[in-house]
């Protein structure tokens, strides 16, 4: 072998391996070969199948056939938003987010991307939406979005800089709703908000209704 080729060999094996090697943990769904993904982001203290996530990345596979991808995200340093310990986790929730993207368009064939965040998973999601403009996400999912602190950590500052689809869904219980509130100037044919009465901030026993309006609002993107 000439040593042109070992290098062009040896060149090929490292590019394969640090593909392999930023790829997130997490629970995936195979969409075979549908060109449709939704990568999902969990709250403080939840998994990548988690409540809220775990019941919907399951719901979209099984009635849209699309890839899902839960991302395992990175524990929060602190608990306040307006804490630096807190906001310095965004960082490495963006890079897992991207290896998310880059994983299913470049190993799965996907061509259109929907970025979903619950809780923590919001303000994380939106925070790298505001903060990359050109991410290839075609819409954004939010489920029990919160604000406070300021940016990237707020997910109402975020949410202003993001122009992309977004389906805003909210609990009336009273810190879901004031979130929420602040929200409703944003409200358009592009951003959609939906309240869930009687849920709480975990939505233990709203998984279906949740799942139902995700899955329209999908089917409604999608042109199904």
């Amino acid at each position: 072998m000439s040593v042109l080729k070992s290098l062009i060999l040896i060149c090929s094996c490292v590019l394969v391996t640090n593909v392999v090697a930023q790829t997130p943990q997490g629970e995936y769904l195979d969409g075979k070969d549908s060109k449709v993904g939704v990568v999902l982001a969990h709250g403080r203290g939840n998994s990548p199948d988690g409540n809220v996530v775990g019941p919907l990345r399951r719901s979209i596979h099984k009635d849209l056939g699309f890839h899902t991808f839960s991302l395992r995200m990175p524990v929060p340093g602190a608990d306040s938003p307006d804490s630096p310990e807190l906001a310095a986790s965004f960082p490495e929730a963006y890079q897992r987010i991207q290896a998310a993207i880059e994983y299913l368009k470049t190993q799965r064939g996907v061509e259109r991307i929907y970025l979903m965040g619950h809780s923590m998973g919001g303000r994380m999601t939106t925070g790298f939406l505001a903060s990359n403009p050109a991410a290839p996400v075609v819409g954004f999912i939010g489920v029990r979005l919160t604000a406070g602190g300021k940016e990237p950590v707020n997910t109402n500052l975020n949410l202003r800089k993001v122009k992309i689809p977004v389906i805003d869904i909210y609990g009336d219980n009273d810190m879901d709703a004031r979130a929420a509130s602040f929200r409703k100037p944003l409200v358009s044919e592009n951003f959609v908000q939906v309240e869930v009465h009687g849920a709480k901030h975990d939505y233990r026993g709203y998984e279906k209704p949740v799942s139902d309006i995700v899955i329209e609002w999908l089917k409604k993107q999608e042109g199904k």
